[in-house]
């Protein structure tokens, strides 16, 4: 009986976890579909998922940004910090740009009745409050509350001083040194919780698929659809145009086909739970094990562009914003355009990778071209979906500047991974002369 159940469970073992998350996915929505309400019953275990994914931010982001660091010199901090920071600073910008292209082609909104829902969100911080906030009062207050930006922040200024310490080669630099590799440690152990939780993601994602649809019925993807058609076409357009031709083609001159196999595991997650922070672990995985990028890059890059990096976010709510300017009848002049644009990126820098932040930003940008915030309970219905492609977006984004920032700095191995395999199979196709 023991050697049968082992004997299935290594067969299911052996399937690619891409492949059963991509089972339990679809099958999740056919069961919400067809079961309706009482699927709501498997709820609690797609909420166990997503709080083991929560538990595994905070440590993660802590260990792995100081186990990069360690690999780095204050000089190299320097260089990969900057030109992390730079490309993710472009392509928020493009993808802003893209965003508006996209509203003003397709208009969504354009006869659209306005209904009078009322808005129920947050008061808007200011963006001033958004820049100081990521400046901890109480760093350990900042831990226990899981305030991301405020944490990444205090993590590399103390790694940072650690280097310092390390680089006056007097007696702390073997200290130094112990505590660096403490965090190693810890790392290590992390990934090895990291496997066992993507393990049980396949029931998660399908009870998330299926509660979600099963209670708020199939409406939450066809409801306000040319909203939901617009921020989908931008995002494909973004991918395509931004990290597939221009990062992977022009400046890594990489198959982008081998970059999507590589990062398909870490967009699916992003897509499932609506979380750029919660697919973290996942992102870092595909990284180390499939893009094949060195520790010392994607440790550093990552957990900053789970925070910093929300291509998607811009794109959102640009659209969102020409959506909502056209639903109440005041279409946007090109200067109003301009500020949508530029709150739009600003903002993006600040919202948090978590389900439902989008529509707390969403009222800063309203209110700074003056529209009613009674459009965010407009918009609220079709959150989840837009949440879901937005999210997809800033994860597919972070391993794309995280593969560019490793190839600038001779830290990827393009001779492993999903780079080899695209290169065998190139060779199958076309063989050598030889």
């Amino acid at each position: 009986m023991f050697g049968t159940v082992r004997t299935v469970w290594d067969e299911y073992r052996s399937v690619p976890l891409i492949y059963r998350i991509f089972v339990a996915f679809v099958a999740g929505s056919a069961a919400g579909i067809l079961f309706g309400e009482r699927m709501a019953v498997v709820s609690p275990l797609g909420e166990l998922f997503i709080r083991l994914l929560n538990m595994l931010i905070i440590p993660i982001i802590v260990f792995t940004l100081l186990s990069g660091i360690r690999q780095l010199s204050p000089a190299q901090l320097g260089k990969i910090g900057g030109s992390t920071v730079g490309l993710y600073a472009v392509t928020t910008t493009i993808a802003g740009l893209i965003g508006l292209a996209v509203a003003n082609i397709l208009q969504p909104g354009r006869g659209v009745e306005f209904l009078d829902a009322e808005a129920r969100s947050q008061a808007p911080p200011s963006l001033t409050d958004v820049l100081l906030g990521i400046v901890p009062s109480n760093p350990v207050t900042a831990l226990a509350e899981g305030n991301l930006l405020a944490t990444v922040f205090f993590v590399i200024t103390f790694g940072i001083a650690l280097t310092y310490v390390r680089a006056r080669q007097d007696d702390l630099a073997e200290t130094v040194d112990s505590i660096f590799a403490a965090f190693e440690v810890g790392t290590e152990a992390l990934f090895v919780i990291v496997r066992g939780v993507l393990e049980y993601g396949v029931v998660g994602i399908f009870a998330l698929m299926a509660s979600g649809i099963g209670t708020e019925g199939i409406g939450v993807f066809s409801s306000l659809g040319e909203l939901v058609l617009a921020v989908a076409v931008a995002v494909v357009a973004h991918i395509v145009i931004t990290y597939l031709f221009l990062l992977m083609g022009l400046v890594m001159n990489v198959s982008p086909v081998a970059f999507l196999a590589g990062a398909k595991d870490a967009m699916v997650t992003a897509f499932a739970t609506r979380s750029s922070s919660g697919t973290l672990p996942v992102t870092m995985q595909n990284a180390e094990e499939d893009l094949r990028i060195d520790e010392r890059i994607y440790s550093f890059a990552l957990p900053v562009g789970a925070t910093a990096n929300m291509d998607g976010a811009a794109i959102r709510q640009a659209i969102t914003v020409v959506f909502a300017a056209n639903v109440v009848g005041q279409p946007l002049v090109l200067s109003e355009q301009v500020l949508v644009l530029l709150v739009a990126v600003l903002i993006s820098i600040g919202t948090a990778g978590v389900p439902g932040a989008g529509l707390v930003m969403l009222t800063v940008i309203l209110t700074q071209v003056g529209l009613p915030l009674e459009v965010v309970g407009f918009v609220a219905g079709v959150d989840p979906i837009l949440g879901r492609i937005a999210t997809m977006n800033n994860v597919t984004g972070d391993l794309a500047v995280s593969s560019v920032v490793a190839k600038w700095n001779d830290a990827v191995d393009f001779d492993d991974g999903v780079w080899a395999r695209s290169a065998d199979g190139l060779r199958d196709i076309v063989p050598s002369a030889d």
